[in-house]
């Protein structure tokens, strides 16, 4: 009977009464054909482009059953094929550490699947009998623990830029003392959608974490408001804006009432002081070089001293753009014997719209207007040989944004 050969190593099965006198050969071979599978080394060339078939020869030395296979140093400028014979199970060690571009290399069974290589590395891989299956870190089983790293081991060169991302890093991991001021580099910062530019006079949104998510220049101006004029009346016309102006603000008072007369049938009976004309502070878009209309009221005009006296006038009222204050009452003229020895005064005026002021006297002043003007509109009526006064006429303090 004709011996016959292993599935795998292919080795020798001798049957008994077969091969008389030349057993101890064969079982030499068969030990040899064990050593090479177990130990045996073999440099094999590739050609790039093509397909190099390792091949497991019966009962004789052969490629394939070697446990390492180093490919001999070449370029593989193309898909490249290394294949071991199908239905064996054995395991191997590829030694690619002399081959450029190495990932243009596939090691496979002849009819089944390998695993394409991803550096110039050495590589160990087992043939189930069908397929060729890798055998790398990322498949083997257990861990390397902390203490199984050197200290120094892991440098920055061995970190990839996207390796360690924030899920990576507890919240309190990076402390100041532990960044190197070189080591926070512009590299390292993740953009945002922030395009690096100059702006002016900027509108921006911080997150969270203090960085710029959006940024967008504004309008020239914002906050330096600048006073541009300051007038009594009456008078009207128009106050041009700075050219970069965007909004104004103004204090603007409406014109004070006149007294009222005093009746010089009533010895001692006065007339009412006139209303102070109501004075606001106002705000409002302004278009650049614009012109703003403005009026400024005249006062009331005092009450007269004939016969039975008379009523003081109400001031007129005071514009800027479109916000008004309106002008203070007239006094009333002084009473007969019979009623108190001062008539009652004029309404105080008010400003719709605006913020109303009620201190007169601390506002014109810091206008700087100068006394005499009766700019707070406050008359009074005076004693029986001295005439009440005329209401002070309106005025107006305009401030706008632009620097022009």
């Amino acid at each position: 009977m004709t011996s016959a050969y292993s599935t795998d190593l292919k080795l020798e099965l001798m049957v008994t009464g077969e091969n008389a006198g030349t057993w101890g050969d064969n079982t030499n071979n068969n030990l040899n054909l064990i050593q090479q599978a177990i130990a045996g080394y073999e440099q094999v060339t590739l050609s790039s482009g093509g397909t190099l078939a390792l091949v497991m020869t019966d009962k004789a030395i052969s490629n394939a059953r070697n446990m390492v296979i180093k490919f001999a140093t070449a370029s593989i400028a193309s898909s490249t094929i290394c294949t071991i014979p199908d239905s064996i199970e054995k395991f191997y060690i590829f030694d690619a550490t002399g081959l450029t571009n190495p990932t243009n290399l596939t090691i496979k069974t002849a009819s089944g699947t390998g695993f394409t290589l991803d550096q110039s590395k050495i590589y160990a891989a087992y043939s189930d009998g069908t397929n060729l299956k890798e055998i790398s870190l990322d498949t083997l089983g257990g861990s390397i623990g902390t203490a199984g790293i050197a200290d120094d081991a892991v440098t920055n060169a061995k970190i990839a830029d996207d390796a360690i991302r924030a899920a990576q890093i507890s919240n309190n991991a990076v402390v100041t003392a532990g960044i190197l001021n070189a080591n926070v580099t512009t590299d390292k910062i993740a953009d945002t959608s922030v395009t690096a530019a100059s702006y002016t006079t900027a509108n921006i949104t911080v997150d969270a974490q203090g960085r710029l998510t959006a940024a967008s220049s504004g309008t020239g101006g914002d906050g330096a408001y600048v006073l541009h004029m300051s007038e009594v009346g009456p008078n009207s016309g128009n106050i041009t804006a700075n050219p970069a102006a965007n909004n104004f603000y103004a204090y603007l008072t409406g014109a004070g009432g006149g007294a009222g007369g005093y009746s010089n049938q009533a010895p001692g009976r006065h007339g009412g002081a006139g209303g102070s004309g109501g004075i606001g502070f106002f705000s409002g878009p302004v278009t650049g070089g614009a012109a703003v209309a403005y009026s400024l009221g005249a006062g009331g005009t005092k009450g007269s001293t004939s016969t039975g006296g008379g009523d003081g006038n109400a001031g007129a009222a005071s514009t800027v753009s479109n916000f008004t204050a309106n002008g203070g009452g007239g006094g009333a003229r002084g009473g007969p014997a019979f009623q108190p020895n001062r008539a009652n005064p004029g309404a105080y005026g008010s400003a719709p719209g605006g913020v109303l002021l009620l201190d007169k006297s601390i506002f014109a002043g810091s206008a700087g207007l100068g006394p005499g003007t009766t700019f707070d509109g406050s008359p009074s009526g005076g004693p029986v040989s001295t005439p009440g006064e005329a209401g002070g006429a309106g005025g107006i303090i305009y401030f706008d944004d632009g620097n022009a």
